[in-house]
């Protein structure tokens, strides 16, 4: 009997030609895995903790991190600089974004059409969102730098002045919007445009035939089909800009005056300027709360995105 049971005993799960297929799939995701581990989770929770800890350089010789609790978060939002970095982030965000998506969005609509060297155009278009961001801060800052800028040359030959771009509190801030809405329009422009040529060509036809045409066509046709993707792009490009700090400490450095300073790179200065890591934590956690919500509000449109 004991014999009989052994021999007609069900396979184990990883012994069945379905198991072994799934355990292979896990080998394949294993790197993937491993590698988001190690290079994300670990540092984000190592970021959580070090937010309630008296993390200076001293930590690194003395391995002595003491517990402070919310000590670090109530000093950061206690500072005179908060408030208005948490300005600048917002103006920097939605400013940057209406930009960027109207801009974007009528150059998608414009490469629509079929002319020559259309394709050529649109590569081209790509090239800023190519470049890394260090080096388009760079040149900007050349661009603009009020003595010997490029751009104040022209202003001052046509006599309209020479504004200090980037010395100026009223001005800096401005500024790097400016550079940022030139980093992102290539990004707007290539996720509207492939979501503008998903739409059949047949609707518009029929929508022609019934006199939706131009702007009415845009308003009962486009938009209705296009706007699983504008939710994406804002979602994500809120994200993106959220976290820009090369851009910023590339062209401004944050000032002059925190003119230009935003919830990044305060928390990159108070980091690695001022060496008070643990109060730099802190304010990348609240960045990533942040951050988090429009995450998660991306995830929720692309899955109503795809069920559409």
């Amino acid at each position: 009997m004991t014999e009989l049971t052994e021999t007609f005993a069900p396979p184990r799960w990883w012994q069945t030609q379905r198991g072994r297929e799934r355990l292979f799939h896990l080998l394949f995701l294993l790197p993937a895995v491993s590698y988001l581990v190690a290079f994300f989770g670990y540092p984000v929770v190592q970021n959580l903790l070090m937010g309630f800890e008296k993390y200076g350089i001293s930590t690194f010789y003395t391995g002595r991190a003491p517990w402070v609790g919310w000590d670090n978060y109530a000093a950061v939002v206690s500072s005179t600089v908060f408030s208005r970095a948490a300005l600048n982030t917002a103006l920097f965000t939605v400013g940057s974004i209406l930009a960027q998506f109207a801009i974007g969005l009528a150059i998608a609509l414009y490469f629509r059409r079929h002319f020559p060297l259309g394709g050529m155009l649109r590569a081209l278009l790509l090239l800023p969102w190519l470049v890394p961001v260090i080096v388009s801060g760079t040149v900007w800052r050349w661009i603009l730098d009020q003595d010997s800028g490029v751009l104040n040359r022209v202003l001052g030959n046509l006599g309209l002045g020479t504004p200090g771009w980037l010395t100026d509190t009223s001005l800096a801030l401005l500024s790097v919007i400016m550079v940022n809405i030139w980093l992102g329009i290539p990004f707007n422009v290539a996720l509207l445009h492939s979501g503008l040529q998903e739409i059949p060509r047949e609707l518009y036809e029929a929508a022609s035939i019934d006199g939706a045409t131009g702007r009415r066509a845009f308003r009962h046709v486009t938009w209705p089909l296009l706007r699983p993707v504008v939710t994406v792009v804002l979602v994500l490009g809120v994200v993106y800009t959220l976290k820009v700090i090369d851009l910023i400490l590339g062209v401004t450095g944050g000032g002059p005056a925190n003119s230009s300073q935003t919830l990044a790179t305060q928390s990159y200065q108070l980091s690695f300027r001022t060496f008070d890591f643990g109060q730099g934590a802190a304010l990348g956690n609240i960045l990533i709360a942040v951050s988090l919500v429009f995450a998660l509000l991306y995830l929720r449109a692309n899955r109503r995105a795809l069920d559409e």
